[in-house]
């Protein structure tokens, strides 16, 4: 799905992945669930591009979710993993999270549960090697993307600006619809290692003028950055975050 001029996005409102395309090659953000491959080369072919032209994925974190067909890339193509440091370890599988889940509503649970199931969610491959990044790195790669570390998440959890598509990526730092209960609009996360934190680090791209905020889950958002993140702590206040 083409979102703008150099931006895609492959998925949808439940698990999303989002392409950066230029005359150097193509960027992935997160990698999703492991089926989505598919979906991933169909959208590469409507590009008029192949995984010949994917120069590095880039994860917001290191949850399965967002890790699905990044090994394959890697392994059968020898395209490079970038992961902040303090989520390797959970990108290859050595260590995990158990936060709470909180409060969820049945419904949108099992279609969550059910999509992940359908696209092999159960059988992602733990990465192998990765290319570790830190907050402030400046990525040589398509879009020049802009490392700024958004700790809460998880450890690790990173936003990912990228001017020449005025957008930044937020993976898990904030969402649009809720997977667990449904409810849409910009809003914490679920299964947040740490919701006070995660809620505090996004003062970090509150002043990024961005005119794209694109979560991991939910609808691309493109209201501004600044409004995004004001919603996100409304909905903090009202629910007792």
């Amino acid at each position: 799905m083409r979102l703008a001029p150099s931006l895609h996005r492959v998925g949808n409102d439940i698990v999303a992945v989002y392409l950066i395309d230029t005359p150097e090659g193509v960027t992935i953000i997160d990698a999703g669930l492991a089926g989505q491959r598919k979906e991933l080369l169909a959208e590469l072919d409507a590009m008029g591009r192949t995984l010949d032209d994917v120069r590095g994925v880039v994860l917001t974190h290191g949850d399965s979710d967002h890790i699905g067909f990044a090994e394959r890339l890697r392994r059968d193509h020898g395209v490079p993993i970038f992961v902040h440091e303090a989520d390797a370890a959970r990108a290859r599988g050595e260590e995990s999270s158990k936060p709470e889940w909180g409060r969820l509503k049945l419904g949108a649970t099992a279609k969550f549960m059910w999509y992940a199931l359908r696209k092999n969610g159960l059988r992602t491959t733990p990465l192998t090697e990765v290319v570790a990044v830190r907050d402030g790195d400046r990525l040589d790669l398509p879009g020049a993307p802009v490392i700024i570390g958004l700790p809460g998440h998880s450890p690790g959890s990173i936003a990912i600006h990228v001017p020449a598509v005025d957008a930044v990526f937020v993976g898990d730092g904030l969402t649009t619809r809720h997977v667990l209960t449904g409810a849409t609009g910009p809003q914490p996360a679920p299964f947040t290692d740490d919701p006070a934190e995660a809620l505090a680090s996004l003062h970090r791209i509150a002043g990024l003028g961005a005119a794209w905020v694109l979560p991991g889950h939910g609808s691309p958002w493109h209201g501004g950055v600044e409004q995004a993140v004001a919603e996100v702590e409304r909905a903090a206040a009202a629910s007792g975050a």
